[in-house]
């Protein structure tokens, strides 16, 4: 039955849809110096069929019920992080190694998030993810591509997770922690 109710809140695609996935989704302010951790998503598995569904052109529900049976109950969280003026896609270094050496300047490496920390709390204790990973967020035209900042996924077993509130935890490189806390207990 949940999965018949995700899969016809996704269908609806731009309107309610994208309401009932908001309130998955937490927006960070900009940070004074340092990278923008801008948000943090927390996707249920119910809100995972939801954002699924509504990406899914000729789809119905019984093939959403085909699609989930024998699958393991996870929980995502995203969490996205952007380039600042204070953290850029180039970097000043010296062209040499002795001091008073000129600066130059270098493209920030593409597997920068690599260098974040990104921890998941219940009850004050980690919890271990089952897979994470990144990748960089780009914006590309006609002849190149300029990076702006990266997205990290952690998955997790559903019930890893299964408690009233969940704590994020994020250590940017440079700049403050980031906590963010969803309660569990009121999403679906």
């Amino acid at each position: 039955e949940s999965v018949r109710d995700a899969y016809f809140i996704g269908q609806r695609r731009a309107g309610p849809a994208q309401e009932f996935l908001a309130q998955y989704q937490k927006n960070l302010p900009a940070p004074t110096k340092g990278p923008w951790i801008s948000s943090v998503r927390f996707l249920t598995p119910f809100a995972q069929l939801v954002s699924y569904s509504s990406k899914q052109m000729n789809y119905n529900a019984q093939q959403a019920v085909i699609d989930h049976r024998g699958q393991p109950e996870t929980v995502s969280i995203e969490i996205v992080i952007q380039l600042t003026r204070s953290y850029p896609a180039m970097i000043e270094q010296p062209t040499g190694s002795r001091s008073g050496s000129p600066s130059g300047f270098t493209l920030r490496a593409s597997d920068f998030w690599k260098a974040f920390r990104a921890q998941v709390k219940v009850a004050n204790k980690v919890v271990e993810p089952a897979a994470f990973t990144g990748e960089p967020n780009l914006i590309c035209g006609e002849y190149d591509c300029t990076l702006v900042g990266a997205t990290l996924y952690m998955t997790f077993p559903a019930e890893s997770l299964n408690a009233d509130s969940v704590t994020v935890h994020v250590s940017p490189p440079e700049g403050s922690e980031v906590v963010t806390e969803f309660a569990t207990a009121d999403l679906r």
